[in-house]
């Protein structure tokens, strides 16, 4: 077996309430069976919050750094990647909890050196088991999924489940070689989240504009999914609401407008049309024969917000501000 490349691991924090997740991710990191190279801490425009992270991460030889760039989800990755040294860059989010092994199988698939990035699964942490709102197939199975466990960042229904090739990477549980992004730029700044603002897609950009800029170089880029590598994402109390879903769903909408304004709309809604025609219409099926009018419900709601979000996107101006970095701009040691 080769070795393992080397590994940066990435978590972006920006709010005390969640401080009780932040030591957890960090922990799960420590406890590792593979060691990273190094741990990366980036607190996003919240001076308290990074006082406190220096004094309790720093002796422990975490790296504690402020977002020097701008606010939001994707300036503080981008910081990370200008101090990044690992030949791979690992993103876990601060209410993200490692599983043990979770590094390791991460890392193994790029013995094959076409691979390019690698995402893991993400398991929900309901507040007080799985919500009406978003349904799935066995409600009582803490590792199962739904059909909108995107709504809250976790794996959801239709996606593999064993080792396979994914358009892109889910951003609470993926990792990218560092090459990447010397490549084709960091993440672009426009579309990341910014606090409780759920606009995102930062990470399906990314993933398309690196195959794409791959490709035209002749190579064969591979993007997989690895379950074997899995988080607990925690769900809070808000994120259950019909209010959530429908904010959520309109927010992705757009930012899939967003994202095919810049990468085309073929390869922007390529995974979303298979998902559209057979997973969703199975759990509506599945709900209502269940007797279960909410949910079912939920799921027809967040389609309709959904699509009519993305319609709003394509409106002329709705997304103009939208910009790529520049390639090499956001790339570590650039």
């Amino acid at each position: 077996m080769s070795a393992l490349p080397t590994a940066s691991v990435v978590v972006c924090v920006y709010t005390e309430k969640r401080w009780f997740d932040i030591t957890s991710a960090v922990r799960s990191v420590r406890t590792q069976d593979v060691t990273p190279l190094e741990t990366i801490v980036v607190v996003d425009h919240n001076d308290r919050l990074l006082e406190r992270a220096e004094r309790e991460f720093g002796p422990l030889g975490v790296t504690v750094v402020p977002n020097a760039r701008t606010q939001g989800l994707s300036g503080a990755r981008n910081t990370a990647l200008d101090l990044a040294s690992g030949e791979v860059v690992v993103f876990l989010d601060d209410d993200a909890t490692a599983r043990p092994g979770w590094l390791a199988a991460l890392l193994a698939p790029y013995a094959d050196p076409d691979v390019i990035g690698v995402g893991g699964i993400a398991h929900p942490k309901w507040p007080d088991g799985r919500p009406r709102t978003l349904p799935g197939a066995a409600p009582g199975d803490p590792d199962a999924t739904g059909e909108l466990d995107w709504v809250v960042g976790c794996t959801y229904t239709g996606q593999p489940t064993e080792r396979a090739e994914m358009r892109n990477l889910m951003g609470c549980n993926m990792s990218l070689r560092a090459e990447v992004f010397k490549r084709v730029g960091g993440f672009a700044e426009d579309m990341g989240r910014i606090g409780r603002n759920p606009l995102g897609c930062e990470e399906t950009e990314l993933c398309i504009r690196a195959r794409q800029a791959y490709s035209a170089d002749g190579r064969t880029p591979r993007i997989l999914f690895e379950p074997k590598a899995a988080v607990d994402h925690r769900v809070s109390d808000d994120r259950v609401s019909w209010r959530y879903l429908l904010r959520r769903g309109w927010a992705e909408g757009i930012s899939k407008a967003a994202v095919s304004k810049v990468v085309g709309t073929g390869d922007s809604l390529s995974t979303e049309s298979s998902y559209t025609l057979k997973v969703l219409p199975a759990g509506v099926i599945r709900e209502a024969k269940e007797r279960n009018p909410a949910s079912a419900a939920a799921i027809v709601a967040c389609f309709g917000v959904t699509a009519a979000g993305y319609i709003r996107g394509r409106l002329p101006g709705a997304t103009a501000h939208v910009r790529l970095p520049a390639a090499g701009r956001n790339a570590p040691g650039a």
